[in-house]
């Protein structure tokens, strides 16, 4: 088989921070296959009479600076591509979905991971709502009122979130009887205008938020993200630290149920976020901590995920042969 064709569709080049990035890591491992490797932004993709394509550059990578060598832009057909990955990182936003109506105009002969329909379906925030079995209490909600009385009907504290959010935005921590909960809900809702996520607090997270990799659906591995004493948050960005952990049976339920719609709806690389008992998030759009787990526990997760690929690539030239 001759050697599988990748484009990257990804942020700029100099906005990788390559101390922890996995799209580095994937084009790395791809490039040491001999894998030719081109990328793009996602402005940089286009269409006309229905031909989806992209203004794109050879890339070549480096585990030393300069990590990367692009060469010059030429205009390629993304059916000239045998992988595609989609590693924007988010927001999630309307420029993010239009990427993937034309990501959507792929021919079957050309894999696209992770899968453009299946990536607007599934909010990484709001997919966990198909899983109410694991998730802790939670209210989708614009109304003021209504989140004021689920505050009064808490065990506890709650927290209020925007459903569209990433890297910890926007995550306030408050309770029934805070002067400032009426105030935080109007902020977060834009008066009223905007639905936000209310969930019941999960005292657990002072030991850490578990992110675990899946590829195909199966976990293969997991890094425990410990807040620091300062931020509720368990986003390393924000000062949490990472420790090596295992998967409980609970953990386990958990990927055994999902792991068949996973793999159902073309999700090959998904990070979900658990904390204590309860899935809080399903990270489809450009998952990340490869470099996090490698360091930990030595498993190269990116060389797994390459032979997914492969595989993948494999399956899909045969059916274009018959």
């Amino acid at each position: 088989m001759s050697a599988p064709r990748c484009l990257f569709v990804m942020d700029p080049l100099d906005r990788i921070h390559v101390d922890g990035d996995s799209t580095w890591m994937l084009l790395l491992e791809a490039r040491a296959r001999g894998w030719p490797c081109w990328f793009c932004t996602p402005d940089q993709l286009y269409a006309e009479d229905g031909i989806a394509s992209a203004r794109c550059q050879t890339l070549e990578v480096s585990a030393t600076a300069p990590h990367f060598d692009p060469g010059a832009p030429q205009d390629r057909k993304l059916g000239d591509f045998d992988v595609i990955w989609m590693r924007k990182d988010p927001p999630f936003d309307m420029d993010y979905i239009f990427s993937t109506y034309l990501l959507d105009l792929a021919p079957p002969s050309t894999v696209v991971l992770n899968h453009p329909t299946s990536i607007r379906s599934a909010n990484e925030k709001l997919f966990t709502l198909r899983f109410p079995q694991f998730i802790t209490p939670t209210l989708i909600t614009r109304d003021i009122p209504r989140i004021l009385r689920f505050a009064k009907d808490a065990p506890g504290r709650i927290v209020l979130k925007p459903w569209d959010g990433n890297g910890g935005r926007g995550v306030l921590v408050s309770q029934h009887g805070d002067p400032n909960l009426r105030s935080m809900s109007e902020i977060l809702t834009t008066e009223g205008t905007q639905h936000i996520i209310v969930q019941h607090y999960i005292p657990e997270i002072v030991k850490g938020d578990k992110r675990v990799i899946l590829i195909n659906g199966e976990p293969v591995g997991q890094m425990m993200r410990v807040p620091s004493a300062d931020d509720h948050r368990g986003n390393m960005h924000v000062g949490a630290t990472v420790e090596a952990c295992e998967l409980t049976p609970r953990d386990q339920a958990i990927c055994a149920t999902l792991g068949p719609v996973l793999r159902e709806m073309g999700l090959l690389f998904v990070g979900i976020d658990i904390i204590g008992d309860f899935l809080t998030e399903i990270n489809v759009t450009s998952p990340t901590g490869l470099q996090e787990i490698r360091a930990l526990t030595g498993d190269r997760l990116e060389v797994a995920l390459t032979d997914a690929v492969a595989a993948r690539v494999a399956a899909a030239r045969a059916q274009e042969s018959c």
